[in-house]
């Protein structure tokens, strides 16, 4: 009879097997299932966050096997990628297209939604009481206020906007943001302000115990009542902790790929997918592929678990 000891390596090293196999097959090559590139671009050219708009897996890469999608819905979690997005004109925006992949429609008390703005076009405002922060993943837009002060956003860029702040975004061209909205928690004497700035300006925090680069994108003060952390993962590193929390998340992944387990499945993701996570679902990822994971991730903070939302 096997000791515990020599049990767990055997099924250590079962698991690790399996992992490996799996992931053989999932990350062969480019991207799952090796399907070749929409565009051909050289490696040095491609934009910064090109495969969250340039999916290795794409729609058209799909003909062959109709049904397919790596979309999930669970009670406590979902993952919605390239192929399951649904775009539509987005309301109150003109010749914009939408694809909303997080909604209260799931459980959510936020909205994460991708935003596609084409020639002349601009956007709308948020419903009352409703804040709003975007990114920039593609293209550049003009951001401008009530004052008349304006901004350019270019990727990597981002904004926040206050609850009922007048504000429109235009755009000449071309581009895609990632829009994150939520019914502001409000607390007496507390009152938050319009941001800009930009990933690269955002100092590197301290994350103990663990691996991963991590960056803020939102003050941590009170009146905030969630941020946005960008996350960087080289090759093969991992969260060390097993989250389980009361917080939500919306995520994007913007570059790499790796697996996500949440809850009891495990997910091989890539850029462009985007992850809804309820309250108290475990949750882990580990970076795999030749090149850095970076993610987009919305958590709600500062506020008591029994605030009205």
């Amino acid at each position: 009879m096997w000791s515990f000891s020599a049990h767990s390596h055997g099924a250590s090293l079962l698991i690790l097997f399996i992992t490996t196999s799996l992931l053989g097959v999932a990350f062969g090559g480019e991207g799952f299932c090796s399907a070749p590139s929409v565009i051909d671009w050289d490696a040095d050219s491609k934009p910064l966050y090109f495969k969250v708009t340039n999916p290795t897996l794409s729609p058209s890469h799909l003909q062959d096997l109709p049904g397919f999608t790596r979309s999930v819905y669970k009670r406590d979690h979902a993952l919605i990628t390239p192929e399951s997005q649904v775009f539509s004109p987005l309301p109150d925006w003109t010749n914009t297209l939408g694809a909303y992949l997080i909604t209260p429609a799931l459980g959510s008390h936020f909205v994460m939604y991708l935003a596609q703005m084409q020639e002349k076009s601009k956007s709308g405002l948020p419903p009352y009481n409703v804040e709003r922060f975007l990114f920039v993943v593609q293209g550049a837009v003009k951001l401008t206020n009530s004052t008349g002060i304006s901004e350019k956003l270019t990727v990597d860029s981002f904004a926040y906007l206050p609850p009922n702040f007048d504000h429109f975004l235009k755009c000449d061209s071309s581009a895609t943001i990632v829009v994150f909205e939520r019914r502001y928690a409000s607390l007496e004497n507390h009152l938050t302000e319009q941001i800009i700035g930009s990933t690269d300006k955002q100092p590197l925090l301290e994350t103990p115990g663990e691996v991963f680069k991590l960056r803020k994108l939102l003050p941590m003060s009170m009146p905030y009542d969630f941020n946005v952390h960008i996350m960087d993962f080289e090759p093969g590193e991992f969260l060390n902790v097993k989250e389980v929390h009361y917080n939500q998340h919306g995520l994007l992944l913007l570059e790499g790929q790796g697996i996500y387990r949440l809850g009891d499945s495990w997910y091989p993701i890539q850029a462009g997918d985007a992850i809804w996570m309820a309250p108290f679902v475990p949750q882990w990822y580990a970076a795999l592929g030749k090149t850095r994971s970076r993610y987009l991730l919305y958590k709600d903070m500062n506020r008591n678990p029994l605030h009205h939302k």
